[in-house]
């Protein structure tokens, strides 16, 4: 028993050990999760009738086709979005570890910036995000 209160231990150097309380619940919520859902699948009731099929509303009568094209410039917008918006994450632990990464890190992250930047010129060379079309 002694060996499960060491891995508890927090004052004990850095290791994947320390991370075995994270990865137990974990696996705890994972399996209440699943749980979850698959006893509701089997207890709850299962009455299909034609309100539940049908298609919620809120009142408001439809109109027109729900299918029709619609212009790709929304999707690529909200990809781009994402993508550089990913990027500020990234720059979180750098700024919190900054005076541990020394120059090195510094360097490596004007890199990934530059990365970046070359990816955003490139995609304002490509017009992707010119709405005039």
């Amino acid at each position: 028993m002694g060996w499960l209160f060491s891995l508890l231990d927090a004052s004990a150097t850095n290791s994947a050990a320390n991370y075995f309380p994270i990865g137990v619940q974990l696996l705890f919520a994972a399996g209440f999760v699943a749980f979850m859902i698959g006893f509701s699948a089997l207890v709850g009731p299962k009455r299909k009738t034609n309100d539940k099929l049908e298609t919620f509303t809120s009142g408001i009568k439809t109109h027109g086709n729900a299918r029709q094209p619609m212009a790709i410039k929304y999707f690529l917008v909200a990809i781009l979005f994402v993508l550089f918006d990913v990027e500020v994450i990234f720059f979180y632990p750098y700024a919190v570890n900054f005076r541990e990464l020394g120059w090195n890190g510094f360097l490596a992250v004007l890199m990934f910036v530059g990365f970046f930047l070359v990816g955003f010129v490139y995609i304002l060379k490509k017009g992707a995000l010119n709405w005039e079309d």
